[in-house]
């Protein structure tokens, strides 16, 4: 049975098994599966990767692609229809707002703010990207600190968050059964 506030942020590395995890656990859940994408295929390599995705968890998705206005579309999914959506990934959500040259600070509060109220079950898919070396270059660092802190708001809001790595998912926070 879905707990009244089940939103689970689900965090790793690269190729960890994140979003394999997160179809598993909405997959558990009743109701109509969407998947918000927020990739855009600038290049061939990452609209390959995007087709891979999509290709790898098959049918039975609606698929919503959401590069900047997730809070918006968020808020369009009402309980009573039984949505179990699934967030697919703050970190490229992250890129967007930054590279748009977005209020990075403004768009993560109030992000918490619709994941606190929502009310159906919602699994974010996000790269914990502070586990490696400081990198050398000004952008790439500010995206690794925005990153760590968009992360930590949502963390707090969450009612779960799992830590998936080798494709073993570990709980931070929440339920271990």
């Amino acid at each position: 049975m879905t707990e009244p506030h089940l939103t689970c942020l689900i965090l790793g590395g690269a190729r960890s098994g994140k979003s394999r995890h997160a179809e598993a656990l909405a997959r558990a859940e009743a109701g109509t599966l969407h998947y918000i994408a927020t990739a855009e295929a600038h290049d061939a390599e990452m609209a390959a990767r995007i087709a891979r995705h999509r290709e790898d968890r098959g049918d039975g998705w609606v698929t919503h692609e959401v590069p900047i206005a997730l809070c918006d579309q968020l808020e369009r999914f009402r309980a009573d229809d039984r949505p179990v959506v699934i967030v697919d990934c703050l970190t490229l959500w992250l890129t967007n707002l930054i590279l748009g040259d977005h209020d990075v600070a403004a768009a993560g509060d109030r992000l918490a703010r619709v994941v606190d109220r929502v009310r159906y079950p919602l699994f974010i898919v996000a790269n914990e990207v502070g586990l490696s070396i400081v990198p050398e270059n000004a952008l790439a660092r500010r995206f690794r600190d925005e990153a760590g802190l968009l992360n930590q708001k949502i963390a707090a809001v969450a009612s779960r968050v799992h830590f998936v790595a080798a494709g073993l998912p570990l709980v931070l926070k929440g339920p271990t059964s």
